[in-house]
């Protein structure tokens, strides 16, 4: 079958090659997916360039990709739930990446049947940047009424937590550049800050919480513009203690410069590292089916200039998401 391949760390260009491999097999437990589309995101660029080395050993080449959605073509024994033939959608497991290719092997508790009322291309986009927002937001405890700042609103993470935040009842803040502030009005963000023009920390203040996508300076900035008791939930910065257990760094401690923001605001700081889970990617079929949440497409590329749509995607300038569409 053919794949798009890391074959060495380093820039996109050098790194990825469009490869012919072997059909990936399956266990008891797994499901052969027959690809139809699947979505890029910036961990995979970062995977190429060598930067995630110690937290994603690779056994190179490795095919490239996370996000999928397909057709069941086999089944394990011991799958139940799904059916050959079923259109399913996923965020693989890190140790079954794979999904830039014709067809990858996935565990079944982290599939979900695809909703009817989306396409493929679609269906793909929403696994990664779905499940991010649930679980940083949901670890945070967000709840109707709560005043949140989004960072990135126009990007594939930010797109998706816009529209879950609205549909919990916050009322959203969210960063963007000037041509796509109505592009991200019209996903239901409250308050649209154009970076271009507007400082955020003088427009969002006394915030309930946080949703860092940015990391750096961005994260420690956050505590400035929250309320005491107020919350900061990133995707991008530095783990909270008990994000590091969880990730095996034993005796991590937090950073003095952020404990000290912590104790003056009396703040609840969390990273969120994504979990694949089936059972979340129901709560976003249910959520599309009632059209509450709609996936949003910037471009599709085919699986022969994959390289291409990942050089597109680390431009920065995506509005939703890169997809790669299978013939």
């Amino acid at each position: 079958m053919k794949a798009l391949q890391i074959t060495k760390y380093g820039e996109l260009k050098d790194g990825l090659s469009l490869n012919e491999t072997a059909k990936p097999s399956i266990s008891a437990k797994d499901i052969l997916i027959e690809i139809k589309a699947a979505a890029l995101n910036p961990i995979d660029y970062k995977l190429v360039g060598g930067g995630l080395k110690d937290k994603v050993p690779l056994d190179l080449p490795a095919t490239i990709g996370f996000d999928v959605s397909g057709v069941i073509a086999e089944k394990g024994a011991e799958v139940t739930g799904f059916d050959i033939g079923d259109a399913v959608y996923a965020r693989v497991p890190q140790d079954q990446m794979g999904t830039v290719a014709e067809y990858v092997a996935v565990d079944y508790s982290v599939v979900s049947k695809k909703p009817d009322n989306i396409s493929f291309e679609e269906a793909a986009g929403l696994p990664l940047i779905g499940l991010t927002s649930i679980q940083a937001l949901e670890r945070v405890g967000l709840k109707e009424n709560d005043r949140i700042l989004i960072h990135a609103g126009s990007g594939g993470v930010g797109s998706f937590a816009i529209q879950y935040a609205k549909n919990k009842g916050a009322y959203v803040y969210t960063t963007t550049s000037t041509k796509n502030v109505e592009w991200v009005k019209a996903l239901g963000a409250d308050r649209v800050i154009d970076y271009k023009k507007e400082d955020y920390k003088s427009v969002a203040s006394d915030l309930d919480l946080v949703f860092d996508t940015l990391g750096g300076d961005y994260t420690l900035e956050a505590f400035q513009i929250i309320k005491t008791g107020g919350k900061v939930s990133s995707i991008a910065s530095v783990p909270d203690e008990e994000t590091a257990k969880m990730m095996g760094m034993e005796g991590y401690t937090l950073p003095e410069k952020f404990s000290k923001l912590i104790e003056k605001k009396s703040a609840d700081y969390k990273l969120t590292w994504m979990q694949p889970s089936g059972e979340q990617l129901d709560d976003i079929s249910t959520m599309v089916k009632d059209l509450k949440i709609r996936p949003v497409i910037d471009k599709v590329y085919a699986l022969q200039d994959g390289i291409d749509a990942y050089l597109y995607l680390a431009t920065g300038r995506a509005k939703g998401k890169v997809i790669i569409s299978m013939p």
